[in-house]
């Protein structure tokens, strides 16, 4: 408990407009911080997935894109420093997270529970009279499923799953050696 108290991520920022403190933020604080944010990420997914309410874009769309804050902090300040001053070590971690990383997206996108209630949303957008931002959230939710295998068969649903955790690895290596 005491760790997660000495990680800067897992408290409010005092810092001018809560800008990440990165003086205060150690490697070894990236980890945790990533296991964590995926592990509330997967858990704000399937209770909207559960959700027996009929879908609405609020309680489906709007609720996507509000998941997930910790794992999108924790990214983009690592993800940051590791494009900027990459040592072994950040590198080490790159490699133990990536896998986690797409496995969670795997099973963000390939949940069928959840992309039924987007693309129930999607169905009924006409109905929906959406403000042009909402709109194009939608659009580009649906379409981030649609191109990321929601809408393949279970058998090609593993196949895409397999392939994109690789692709993932390899590109990771690849960024590492250029």
């Amino acid at each position: 408990m005491t760790e997660l108290m000495n990680n800067p991520f897992f408290r409010k920022y005092n810092t001018p407009f809560g800008t990440l403190p990165f003086n205060e933020i150690k490697t070894e604080h990236y980890e945790p911080a990533f296991d964590e944010g995926i592990s509330q990420l997967e858990n704000e997914v399937l209770t909207i997935a559960d959700n027996e309410q009929p879908a609405t874009f609020e309680n489906t769309i709007v609720a996507l894109e509000r998941s997930g804050k910790l794992l999108n902090k924790v990214s983009s300040a690592f993800f940051n420093v590791l494009n900027a001053e990459a040592d072994d070590e950040m590198m080490d971690i790159s490699q133990r997270v990536s896998p986690k990383l797409s496995e969670s997206s795997n099973n963000i996108y390939l949940n069928e529970k959840l992309f039924a209630r987007v693309k129930n949303i999607y169905e009924q957008k006409e109905q929906l009279n959406l403000s042009t931002e909402d709109a194009k959230l939608l659009e580009e939710t649906f379409e981030a499923f649609s191109i990321r295998g929601a809408n393949l068969n279970a058998e090609d649903k593993e196949k895409y799953r397999k392939l994109s955790t690789e692709l993932s690895s390899l590109k990771l290596t690849f960024d590492q050696n250029a």
